[in-house]
């Protein structure tokens, strides 16, 4: 297999000290056992519980060797070449006088040739040895090791169910396959068993279902918000050009196979007037590519710890990538990247990992920013390649605003029909959507408090209230609809 030949490599490199992140700690240490064999030195295993045991024989456990320091001057008095497996000792690397010791085996590599191998969820190596070190990492599953595994625990079901058969077809067997993508194999076999053991069958329904459990287990920081309710266009007024542009790239962003030869959309960003449908238009496109929506929040990215808030991002955009296909929303971009001078540079080292991932990404993530503040946005984001194209939100012309009130008249199981929505439209020029649905909600209420029907006089009275923001920040929307004349495209 590939990594195992890749693991290889890096051992006949001569490099003494190996680190290997995984939390397939099983298939870790049989793979390096499996190495070890082959390249004929004995492989020894150690844990705190159970001391040091040479696993490619079936001896028995060193519990003497069990405690950190004195495994290692136990590795370091040994004169045969081998390999030795560190599970978990990433607390005691600490310990000066651990990292001495490991120091000393190092040095001594040419004369002796021990590689030893740290294998943990997450291992900080101290600066003194990372000259001595390098990371290695344990590949993914294939699709193909991923259809497999899927086929053995049908197999395993159909033993327990004697006479009975795992139904499914081809299509959404594949759908499965292609959403246990970016897992391990110890957590696709828990999903697939999920998706079989519940009645014996792959259906439709075990799709989303297995959606939410794999971004459940890859995202655990809360940096990354899964979005349940993604709505169709049919719900979203106006945005007519979005619409044709997403309409010609669905079939391309699902890797169709006869359009190959077209590059993967990379994403969109949507500038405008707040209230005018940015969000909803965003949690849309993943509506109607049928794909899941992530999204990201800036709030919580950010820590005061040095590093720590780039760290954060990267795990958001593997988790994204390990989630693919999928839409990555990241709402008011403006306040994460925005370039600051107060901040000790973390802006522009998040927005640097930011534009790296968005050149280098080869997975289907589609990218959807949302901005109001274009004099916040630094220049390299906004420019052309970085993304496919950039799509200004304008007030909602007359027609879109008569359909923004039919769409939320019927949300309330009315008959946008029993209303004047034209005279409604006329009555809100210059009303963001955001701006007709509250006037909509507001007289709801009303017209409840009167114990009567919505009627048309209760709208039109809350129209009538309400100073929308076309008035009340006249001169910034100006501003923002000039910068965006000749820059953007219209989204109708």
């Amino acid at each position: 297999m590939t990594e195992h030949h890749d693991i290889e490599l890096v051992i006949r490199s001569h490099i003494p000290l190996i680190l290997m992140e995984s939390h397939e700690e099983l298939r870790v240490v049989e793979m390096l056992r499996q190495i070890a064999v082959k390249l004929r030195k004995p492989v020894f295993k150690w844990s705190i519980t159970q001391g040091l045991q040479r696993i490619d024989r079936n001896y028995a456990p060193q519990k003497h060797n069990a405690e950190p320091t004195d495994v290692l001057r136990h590795i370091k008095a040994v004169n045969e070449p081998g390999v030795y497996i560190l599970t978990d000792f990433h607390p005691y690397l600490s310990e000066p006088v651990h990292v001495r010791l490991l120091k000393d085996i190092a040095i001594s590599y040419d004369d002796v040739g021990h590689t030893v191998v740290l294998v943990s969820h997450e291992i900080q190596i101290p600066p003194e040895l990372t000259k001595f070190s390098a990371r290695t990492q344990l590949a993914l599953p294939s699709k193909d090791q991923l259809e497999s595994l899927v086929r053995n625990v049908a197999r395993d079901w159909s033993q327990e169910n004697p006479g009975n058969t795992v139904k499914t077809d081809a299509k959404t067997l594949d759908m499965l396959v292609n959403n246990l993508a970016g897992l391990t194999l110890r957590d696709a076999k828990r999903l697939a068993r999920n998706a079989i053991y519940d009645d014996g069958a792959i259906t439709q329904n075990d799709i989303p279902k297995t959606t939410k459990a794999k971004y459940e287990l890859l995202s655990q920081d809360g940096v990354l918000n899964f979005e349940y309710d993604t709505a169709q266009f049919s719900d979203v007024g106006g945005f007519s050009r979005l619409k044709s542009w997403l309409k010609e790239r669905k079939d391309v962003f699902h890797g169709k196979k006869d359009m190959k030869h077209l590059d993967t959309p990379k994403g969109v960003m949507l500038l405008g007037v707040q209230g005018c449908g940015k969000s909803l238009a965003a949690k849309a496109v993943a509506g109607t590519w049928g794909v899941p929506l992530l999204r990201l929040d800036f709030g919580t990215l950010y820590n005061k710890f040095h590093g720590e808030t780039e760290r954060n991002l990267r795990e958001s955009l593997k988790t994204a990538e390990a989630m693919a296909p999928c839409v990555l929303w990241i709402d008011e971009i403006e306040k994460g990247v925005g370039t600051s001078n107060t901040d000790g540079g973390t802006s522009h080292r998040v927005l640097g990992t930011l534009l790296t991932w968005m050149s280098e990404k080869k997975t289907a993530v589609f990218l959807v920013a949302t901005a109001n503040d274009i004099e916040s946005l630094p220049p390299e984001l906004v420019r052309k390649g970085r993304l496919d194209e950039i799509f200004f939100v304008d007030l909602p012309t007359d027609e879109v605003r008569a359909s923004i009130f039919a769409i939320h008249l019927k949300n309330r199981d009315l008959d946008p029909k029993s209303y004047d929505v034209l005279q409604l439209s006329e009555a809100t020029n210059g009303f963001s959507g955001a701006e007709i649905e509250q006037a909509v909600v507001s007289a709801y209420y009303s017209a409840h408090a009167q114990n009567v029907g919505l009627a048309m006089a209760h709208i039109l009275n809350e129209i009538k209230q309400t100073r929308p923001l076309s008035i009340v920040m006249a001169e910034k929307i100006a501003y923002l609809k000039n910068w965006a004349a000749d820059r953007t495209v219209p989204c109708d």
